[in-house]
């Protein structure tokens, strides 16, 4: 892992492949290790550099005040941009998972001179807070078991792992692999302040994020390849988000993982990478 720096701000990165290859650039949601590391290592052996990032207010990437950035969705989107600048290789396959998947949208949107293709999962096209009526809204039942669970001791890295794998069970996500990265995570994060923390692992930061105008609306104008990958039982952002995104993109591949919820499972590693290098 290392870091780079654009015009005073530090993101952190890690590159999977030969730095000659053509680059697939993975937002995180929040952190890199959103993306597995097997699905970087099969892009990897599929002729790719893949390099994936912490945004900004998590792991190796700048931190200013988390729970007040003075930053908006639109300044992570030239994030991503200003990062395929400086890492050659471009224009870019820009992947966003979560989160990230909102940062990715935007992103190509704004700039759309720096990315050749797009995938996007487990995201939707309208930002944090209530969606469009049209659209499903988290499961309240879920929403309500994941808020039913206390908050870890955030220095105690076993109590913030136990919790990840405890809300990776409501989600009906695996629950070792979620304590597994939030263990790394914890292992990675820059400061020891509970709302340091609390960023790294929940992305908390986004709730305070300006995420005005609004981008659903501009989707019909994407003139690259894009790719839809949705879990079917993700119940975070239930599958109709997916759905409205794949429908809005023109000529965009949903693509359903049958048995995931909101992370990428490792029995479906090699299909999202399939599915990935065949776009491009």
């Amino acid at each position: 892992m290392t870091t780079v720096d654009l015009d005073g701000v530090t993101l952190g990165i890690e590159s999977f492949g030969d730095a000659d290859a053509p680059l697939v650039l993975l937002a995180g949601g929040t952190t890199m290790l959103s993306w597995p590391d097997a699905l970087c290592e099969r892009l990897a052996a599929g002729g790719r550099r893949a390099v994936r990032y912490d945004l900004r207010d998590s792991g190796e990437s700048t931190t200013a005040d988390p729970e007040a950035p003075a930053y908006t969705l639109r300044d992570l989107a030239a994030d991503a941009a200003a990062l395929v600048g400086v890492l050659g290789g471009g224009p870019a396959h820009l992947a966003g998972i979560g989160v990230g998947g909102m940062v990715a949208q935007v992103a190509a949107l704004d700039h759309p001179d720096a990315f050749s293709a797009l995938t996007l999962v487990g995201t939707r096209a309208v930002a944090p807070g209530p969606p469009d009526d049209d659209l499903p809204d988290h499961d309240r039942a879920t929403m309500r078991r994941l808020f039913a669970h206390p908050m870890p001791d955030w220095t105690d890295r076993e109590a913030v792992a136990e919790f990840a794998a405890a809300g990776a069970e409501v989600l009906g996500d695996d629950p070792a692999a979620a304590r597994a990265v939030a263990a790394r995570v914890w292992d990675r994060t820059p400061g020891a302040a509970p709302a340091v923390r609390t960023a790294n692992h929940l992305g908390t930061v986004f709730s305070a994020l300006d995420c005005a105008p609004r981008w659903r609306e501009r989707l019909p104008g994407l003139g690259i390849p894009a790719l839809v990958v949705h879990g079917r039982h993700d119940r975070f952002f239930p599958l109709g988000n997916g759905e409205a995104l794949a429908r809005e993109i023109p000529g965009a591949r949903l693509l359903v993982l049958e048995e995931a919820a909101t992370a990428i499972p490792g029995a479906a590693v090699d299909e999202v990478a399939g599915a990935m290098l065949a776009l491009g």
